[in-house]
């Protein structure tokens, strides 16, 4: 027995010892350079996910965003006319030691008018992500880690909304007509995600529609691109590292090499081809005869009234 628990403590030592530390380290950089750049998407915006609002809770409230014909739409892809594509993750890779994080505290997603704002977040790993409800309707965060491995749950919660928000709305006119925007309990949720994996997915177990993606970064050398797709990195220590571009929905990893000198300024234009194919299984349809189980009568109730989606 004695014997078994010396084995034992040795083989825990050395694991333990084994175990690779990647701990970033804050440091002044006193020579760091700056790294500028655009991203554009090339080919055919892929078409936006559709949900049919009468098959899920909270039509009418939820459906002031919606396309007039009973369906709410959700577009992954944020584009400009020119291409720029917009609210679009870079980051660097191989940076171990280098400015702080940044100050303002931990990241904060806002469930607003049936939406999860921002669709993309950036967090440190083994960090906290704050969720509020701004809605006068019950919201439910199911958050997953993802890989090629499958999903693994990291936390599933319920977002209380605030006392203060009416309750039970009747018909259209109590519904639709509610703007107001008033913070529930705040959920802080720890994202602690599992060796190798840096991506997670929120979504609302009530409103399907409801969805964000977010990414775990080890260093702070990451932006996200602006209306015109444009992104700037600063303070980057000297060196050549793997600029990649992150988008929940483009599976083929997206990269270039880049190389900053001392106080020097890099500029890196990156092309993403868009993804063909068919993405999600609930892909918006073209076909009329697809919109079932949505009446006239049904369609005049859901008013978009603070937006009308179109495909």
């Amino acid at each position: 027995m004695k014997r078994r628990t010396i084995l034992a403590t040795a083989l825990a030592l050395l694991l333990a010892g084994a175990a690779p530390v990647f701990a970033y380290e804050d440091i002044t950089v006193r020579d760091g350079g700056t790294l500028t750049g655009k991203v554009t998407l090339i080919g055919k915006v892929p078409k936006p996910k559709g949900y049919n609002l009468t098959t899920l809770p909270d039509p009418l409230y939820c459906g002031r965003i919606s396309d007039g014909q009973g369906w709410r739409i959700l577009q992954p892809f944020q584009v400009g006319p020119a291409g720029e594509f917009r609210d679009v993750v870079v980051y660097l890779e191989g940076i171990g030691k280098g400015k702080p994080f940044g100050a303002g505290g931990q990241q904060q997603i806002e469930a607003k008018d049936c939406l999860f704002i921002p669709f993309t977040t950036v967090v440190r790993d083994d960090q906290s992500v704050t969720v509020v409800n701004m809605d006068p309707v019950m919201h439910d965060i199911q958050a997953y880690e993802t890989s090629h491995l499958g999903p693994r749950v990291l936390f599933n919660v319920p977002l209380p909304m605030n006392p203060q928000h009416p309750r039970n709305f009747k018909d259209r006119s109590d519904a639709a007509m509610y703007h107001k925007h008033i913070a529930g309990a705040p959920m802080k949720q720890l994202v602690n995600l599992s060796k190798s994996r840096r991506i997670f997915v929120m979504q609302c177990g009530f409103h399907a529609y409801m969805e964000s993606w977010g990414l775990a970064v080890t260093n702070p050398y990451f932006a996200k691109t602006d209306e015109q797709g444009r992104f700037i990195m600063s303070d980057v220590p000297p060196g050549t590292y793997k600029l990649v571009v992150w988008h929940p929905y483009i599976r083929s990893r997206i990269e270039q090499t880049v190389t900053i000198g001392s106080k020097g300024a890099v500029e890196a234009n990156i092309a993403v081809p868009a993804p063909t194919g068919r993405l999600y299984a609930n892909e918006v349809l073209e076909h009329a005869y697809n919109r079932y189980n949505v009446t006239e009568e049904t369609k005049r109730e859901i008013d978009p009234m603070i937006k009308k989606q179109h495909h």
